[in-house]
Protein backbone atom coordinates (compact mmCIF):
# COMPACT_ATOMS: atom_id res chain seq x y z
CA UNK A 1 0.00 0.00 0.00
CA UNK A 2 1.29 3.14 -1.43
CA UNK A 3 -0.20 5.74 1.41
CA UNK A 4 -0.77 4.70 4.61
CA UNK A 5 -4.38 6.00 5.93
CA UNK A 6 -2.76 7.97 9.16
CA UNK A 7 -5.43 10.73 8.64
CA UNK A 8 -9.21 9.25 8.08
CA UNK A 9 -10.95 12.46 7.02
CA UNK A 10 -9.47 14.52 4.65
CA UNK A 11 -12.28 17.61 4.37
CA UNK A 12 -11.73 17.36 0.29
CA UNK A 13 -15.05 15.51 0.00
CA UNK A 14 -17.07 18.24 1.69
CA UNK A 15 -18.34 19.50 -1.35
CA UNK A 16 -19.78 16.44 -2.53
CA UNK A 17 -16.94 15.35 -4.62
CA UNK A 18 -14.68 12.21 -4.23
CA UNK A 19 -11.43 10.97 -5.31
CA UNK A 20 -10.63 7.86 -7.73
CA UNK A 21 -7.23 6.42 -7.61
CA UNK A 22 -6.17 7.76 -10.70
CA UNK A 23 -6.19 11.52 -8.94
CA UNK A 24 -9.55 12.24 -10.67
CA UNK A 25 -12.05 13.99 -8.80
CA UNK A 26 -16.14 13.13 -9.14
CA UNK A 27 -19.17 13.82 -7.83
CA UNK A 28 -20.51 11.36 -5.41
CA UNK A 29 -23.36 10.41 -6.75
CA UNK A 30 -21.42 9.48 -10.45
CA UNK A 31 -22.60 6.41 -11.62
CA UNK A 32 -18.87 4.78 -11.06
CA UNK A 33 -18.96 5.77 -7.49
CA UNK A 34 -22.50 4.33 -6.90
CA UNK A 35 -21.06 0.89 -8.65
CA UNK A 36 -18.07 1.36 -5.78
CA UNK A 37 -20.03 1.30 -3.24
CA UNK A 38 -22.78 -1.08 -4.23
CA UNK A 39 -19.70 -3.35 -3.85
CA UNK A 40 -18.85 -2.07 -1.09
CA UNK A 41 -21.91 -2.68 0.34
CA UNK A 42 -21.90 -5.84 -0.90
CA UNK A 43 -18.58 -6.75 0.58
CA UNK A 44 -20.10 -5.42 4.26
CA UNK A 45 -23.08 -7.66 3.86
CA UNK A 46 -20.20 -10.78 3.24
CA UNK A 47 -18.70 -9.83 6.30
CA UNK A 48 -21.51 -9.86 8.50
CA UNK A 49 -22.59 -13.33 6.92
CA UNK A 50 -19.00 -14.40 7.91
CA UNK A 51 -20.02 -13.47 11.58
CA UNK A 52 -21.86 -16.63 11.78
CA UNK A 53 -21.40 -20.84 12.12
CA UNK A 54 -20.90 -21.98 8.57
CA UNK A 55 -18.81 -25.04 7.45
CA UNK A 56 -14.95 -24.24 7.14
CA UNK A 57 -15.24 -24.37 3.01
CA UNK A 58 -17.76 -22.25 2.68
CA UNK A 59 -15.97 -19.75 4.73
CA UNK A 60 -12.65 -20.01 3.17
CA UNK A 61 -14.47 -19.44 0.19
CA UNK A 62 -16.11 -16.29 1.20
CA UNK A 63 -13.03 -15.24 2.42
CA UNK A 64 -11.38 -15.60 -0.55
CA UNK A 65 -14.22 -13.53 -2.72
CA UNK A 66 -14.57 -10.63 0.10
CA UNK A 67 -10.67 -10.24 -1.26
CA UNK A 68 -11.68 -10.42 -4.83
CA UNK A 69 -14.06 -7.47 -4.39
CA UNK A 70 -12.10 -5.62 -2.49
CA UNK A 71 -9.58 -6.21 -5.99
CA UNK A 72 -12.99 -5.41 -8.27
CA UNK A 73 -14.02 -1.81 -6.30
CA UNK A 74 -9.92 -1.34 -7.25
CA UNK A 75 -10.79 -1.79 -10.51
CA UNK A 76 -13.62 0.78 -10.49
CA UNK A 77 -11.45 3.49 -8.26
CA UNK A 78 -8.37 2.88 -11.43
CA UNK A 79 -10.62 3.12 -14.52
CA UNK A 80 -8.58 1.61 -17.67
CA UNK A 81 -6.65 -0.41 -15.23
CA UNK A 82 -8.18 -4.16 -15.50
CA UNK A 83 -7.84 -6.15 -11.80
CA UNK A 84 -10.39 -8.89 -12.04
CA UNK A 85 -9.61 -11.98 -14.29
CA UNK A 86 -10.53 -14.65 -15.94
CA UNK A 87 -9.22 -17.01 -13.22
CA UNK A 88 -11.15 -15.40 -10.51
CA UNK A 89 -14.14 -15.58 -12.39
CA UNK A 90 -13.73 -19.25 -13.19
CA UNK A 91 -12.76 -20.04 -9.69
CA UNK A 92 -16.56 -18.87 -9.08
CA UNK A 93 -17.24 -21.20 -11.54
CA UNK A 94 -15.56 -24.33 -9.70
CA UNK A 95 -16.84 -23.49 -6.23
CA UNK A 96 -20.38 -22.93 -7.84
CA UNK A 97 -20.57 -26.75 -9.48
CA UNK A 98 -18.61 -28.08 -6.08
CA UNK A 99 -21.32 -26.78 -3.76
CA UNK A 100 -24.59 -27.50 -5.99
CA UNK A 101 -23.20 -31.01 -6.61
CA UNK A 102 -23.98 -31.81 -3.16
CA UNK A 103 -26.98 -30.70 -3.03
CA UNK A 104 -30.42 -32.12 -3.96
CA UNK A 105 -32.02 -30.95 -7.17
CA UNK A 106 -34.48 -27.89 -6.99
CA UNK A 107 -37.78 -28.73 -8.59
CA UNK A 108 -39.39 -25.48 -6.93
CA UNK A 109 -38.79 -22.11 -6.62
CA UNK A 110 -37.38 -21.15 -2.95
CA UNK A 111 -38.36 -18.46 -0.86
CA UNK A 112 -34.89 -16.12 0.87
CA UNK A 113 -35.34 -17.92 4.56
CA UNK A 114 -34.59 -21.04 6.81
CA UNK A 115 -31.54 -20.49 9.03
CA UNK A 116 -30.33 -16.81 10.11
CA UNK A 117 -26.84 -17.89 7.85
CA UNK A 118 -28.97 -18.68 4.97
CA UNK A 119 -31.32 -15.80 5.05
CA UNK A 120 -28.01 -13.28 4.99
CA UNK A 121 -26.43 -14.89 2.12
CA UNK A 122 -29.64 -14.00 0.43
CA UNK A 123 -29.67 -10.50 1.42
CA UNK A 124 -26.17 -10.70 0.20
CA UNK A 125 -27.01 -12.46 -3.36
CA UNK A 126 -29.94 -9.62 -3.83
CA UNK A 127 -27.33 -6.71 -2.67
CA UNK A 128 -24.89 -8.46 -5.17
CA UNK A 129 -27.56 -8.05 -8.27
CA UNK A 130 -27.81 -4.39 -7.33
CA UNK A 131 -24.00 -4.10 -7.55
CA UNK A 132 -24.69 -5.78 -11.12
CA UNK A 133 -27.00 -3.32 -12.12
CA UNK A 134 -25.00 -0.66 -11.04
CA UNK A 135 -22.11 -2.41 -13.18
CA UNK A 136 -24.64 -2.72 -16.56
CA UNK A 137 -25.32 1.25 -16.14
CA UNK A 138 -22.07 2.42 -16.05
CA UNK A 139 -21.09 0.36 -18.69
CA UNK A 140 -23.36 1.82 -20.80
CA UNK A 141 -22.03 5.10 -20.44
CA UNK A 142 -17.97 4.43 -19.41
CA UNK A 143 -15.45 1.22 -20.40
CA UNK A 144 -16.44 -1.82 -17.77
CA UNK A 145 -14.41 -4.98 -18.20
CA UNK A 146 -16.64 -7.76 -18.94
CA UNK A 147 -15.22 -9.82 -16.26
CA UNK A 148 -15.96 -7.42 -13.87
CA UNK A 149 -19.78 -8.17 -15.14
CA UNK A 150 -19.04 -11.72 -15.44
CA UNK A 151 -17.49 -11.73 -11.68
CA UNK A 152 -20.96 -10.44 -10.21
CA UNK A 153 -23.45 -12.41 -12.07
CA UNK A 154 -21.67 -15.79 -11.29
CA UNK A 155 -21.18 -14.71 -7.62
CA UNK A 156 -25.07 -13.62 -7.55
CA UNK A 157 -25.54 -17.47 -8.38
CA UNK A 158 -23.03 -18.73 -5.69
CA UNK A 159 -24.34 -16.55 -2.67
CA UNK A 160 -28.01 -18.57 -4.00
CA UNK A 161 -26.17 -21.75 -3.62
CA UNK A 162 -24.21 -21.50 -0.61
CA UNK A 163 -27.99 -20.26 0.86
CA UNK A 164 -28.96 -23.26 0.48
CA UNK A 165 -25.78 -24.99 1.90
CA UNK A 166 -26.19 -22.74 4.64
CA UNK A 167 -29.47 -23.98 5.77
CA UNK A 168 -28.26 -27.80 5.40
CA UNK A 169 -25.66 -27.10 7.82
CA UNK A 170 -27.88 -25.56 10.16
CA UNK A 171 -30.65 -28.69 9.92
CA UNK A 172 -32.85 -26.73 7.66
CA UNK A 173 -33.84 -27.56 3.81
CA UNK A 174 -34.94 -25.09 1.22
CA UNK A 175 -38.13 -22.72 2.27
CA UNK A 176 -40.52 -23.72 -1.13
CA UNK A 177 -42.57 -21.21 -2.82
CA UNK A 178 -46.11 -22.50 -2.61
CA UNK A 179 -47.58 -20.22 -5.29
CA UNK A 180 -51.08 -19.00 -4.33
CA UNK A 181 -50.65 -20.07 -1.00
CA UNK A 182 -52.75 -17.16 0.32
CA UNK A 183 -55.30 -16.50 -2.16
Amino acid sequence: MGHRLTKIYTRTGDGGTTGLSDGSRVAKDALRVEAIGAVDELNSNLGVLLAEDMPDTVRACLADVQHDLFDLGGELSLPGHPIISATQVTQLEAWLDDFNAKLPPLKDFILPGGSRAAGLAHVARTVCRRAERRLVTLSQREQVSPLVLQYLNRLSDLLFVLSRVLNRHAGRGDVLWQQGKNR
